[in-house]
């Protein structure tokens, strides 16, 4: 009956059509909104419901253009985004009239500048990685482009990043997913990261594949050899690739089969025990021709990676570096759960670290890199104050490439080309520009590092000492790093446990992740 009245309409005045289309389009949506079952609002509220869904689906828009303040949007407020974008385009990053933030509030943190400022070096430091046992040492650049994989990012935008790397001197982290062309065909540095899944160095069956390995790790481009055991944002669990997502290309990256879902475990293979741990790294550092080894992880129990330590005691072998990735780092997705509420934060984690190779003796053979959250010249010196060497940026450097936080990186709907695999959208990143950014990013901000370091009367980051770090712990009282935390000295743990990191060592066990003896119901702090 509505078909007949719509063709009469139409027969009277072919104008009509104009109205009556959609008028009958909406009566058909509003009888399927009745009619439906799975959503409660549009039942009660037909038509009108697919308001709510609609303001839904552009919230993060309005949050971040029209409502949030400078300091107070997440994960990275406006004013930092600000300060990222300004320095990859080249162009100042000033603020007039003071800063917005509350500096009586408690947890804020104050470096401490000097009456006697030093003058700013030219020459950005850099920092050697390579213990007693790489016969091919690596000199880090302190800030690098942290671990991002072909497959979470876009191809234009890896090849962005690596020629930023190569334009700037500083190296690319790889990522999982193994070394593919857009990471090797600019010529930047590379640090290859293997996780659970071995993309890359892969067996039939999943396993680690020495040969592959050996072959892959002999590239020019690759400097050092990352083993990850786990993120910042999601620490142990493993991941899902599905099938449909499995292309010809990324199937030939990963050394996995097309069309085929791929499964990353939670764990290693290669390892089950600290000390099974400290040799496959000594193994692959050999298979590397004796190029630098590491691993990156999370830090969660104190006792675990002390365990690690002795570990490398008994073993008298140790990595080159260690990647610490703070809980605050971020992802192209994970459970809500793990990104808020599993993991230590960047800062506690690399302080827990330090410490730990400091107390064991071994802290001159290993160099620490730091990973989570980190765009300004401020963090970077902060991170080193805490204990790093050295640093890396993901979020921070997508920023430098064009992200805009739009937050939908798992959807494959990245508005501006960079994390997604859609062609279309990934036209959006010009490689020639957006390496330039990344270029001018990374030199504008370790020169601020710098700028900070001289004006607190410091021309070297070996300078840098836990006094300089302020944080206020109530609107009363600012107390120094040195005394809100435990600094061990070298070969403390060795010699005699403070009283606070007395059990945990005892405990540590080289031979088992589990303690020797069943923890206290009410373990220490990490």
């Amino acid at each position: 009956m509505a078909t007949g009245a719509l063709v009469a309409t139409f027969l009277v005045s072919p104008w009509w059509s104009a109205v009556a289309v959609p008028l009958l389009l909406l009566a058909l949506l509003a009888v399927h909104d009745l009619v439906q079952r799975r959503h409660a609002v549009l039942r009660n509220y037909p038509l009108l419901g697919h308001l709510r869904f609609a303001l839904e689906a552009v919230r993060p828009e309005i949050q971040q253009y029209f409502i949030e303040r400078d300091f107070d949007g997440r994960p990275f407020d406006r004013a930092t985004r600000s300060i990222v974008y300004e320095r990859a385009k080249g162009t100042d990053a000033e603020e007039p009239f003071g800063t917005e933030l509350d500096l009586y509030r408690a947890g804020s943190e104050y470096l401490v500048p000097s009456m006697a400022p030093r003058p700013v070096r030219e020459d950005p430091p850099r920092v050697r990685i390579g213990g007693p046992d790489c016969t091919r040492p690596y000199d880090m650049a302190l800030l690098n482009v942290s671990a991002m994989s072909f497959g979470s990012l876009s191809a234009n935008a890896l090849l962005a990043l690596n020629t930023g790397a190569r334009l700037g001197g500083f190296a690319h982290d790889t990522g999982e997913g193994g070394l593919s062309e857009y990471h090797l065909r600019p010529g930047g540095d590379l640090v290859w990261e293997i996780g659970t899944g071995y993309f890359g160095c892969r067996t039939d069956d999943g396993g680690f594949d020495a040969r592959q390995f050996a072959e892959k790790a002999a590239y020019e481009q690759v400097k050092c050899v990352s083993l990850k055991i786990s993120q910042g944002a999601k620490p142990g669990i493993g991941g899902v690739l599905p099938g449909a997502k499995v292309t010809e290309e990324i199937a030939r990256v990963r050394g996995v089969p097309q069309g085929e879902t791929v499964i990353s475990p939670p764990f290693h293979r290669v390892y089950s025990t600290p000390r099974e741990l400290v040799r496959f790294l000594a193994r692959i550092r050999e298979l590397a021709d004796g190029k630098p080894v590491g691993f990156k992880l999370c830090v969660g129990s104190r006792r675990e990676f002390l365990a690690v330590c002795k570990a490398m005691v008994e073993e008298d072998t140790t990595p080159d570096f260690i990647i610490v990735d703070g809980a605050e780092g971020g992802t192209g997705a994970a459970p809500l759960e793990f990104a808020d509420t599993v993991g230590l934060p960047l800062g506690e984690g690399l302080m827990t670290v330090h410490n730990a190779l400091v107390g064991a003796g071994l802290r001159d053979r290993i160099r620490i890199g730091a990973g989570g959250k980190i765009a300004t010249g401020s963090d970077l010196v902060k991170r080193l104050l805490q204990g790093a060497d050295y640093a890396n940026a993901a979020r921070a450097m997508m920023f430098a490439v064009g992200c805009i936080q739009a937050q939908r990186c798992h959807t494959n709907t990245c508005p501006v080309g960079v994390a997604t695999q859609d062609e279309r959208r990934a036209r959006a990143v010009d490689v020639g520009d957006k390496s330039e950014r990344v270029r001018r990013y990374q030199q504008a901000t370790v020169k601020s590092a710098l700028q900070i370091m001289a004006a607190m009367g410091v021309d070297d980051p070996s300078g840098l000492r836990p006094h300089l770090l302020l944080q206020r712990v109530d609107p009363h009282t600012v107390r120094s790093y040195a005394d809100l935390h435990t600094w061990l000295t070298p070969g403390q743990l060795l010699a005699s446990p403070p009283a606070d990191w007395a059990s945990d060592w005892q405990a540590a066990d080289p031979d088992h992740f589990a303690p020797r003896s069943s923890e206290s119901a009410h373990p220490t702090a990490p």
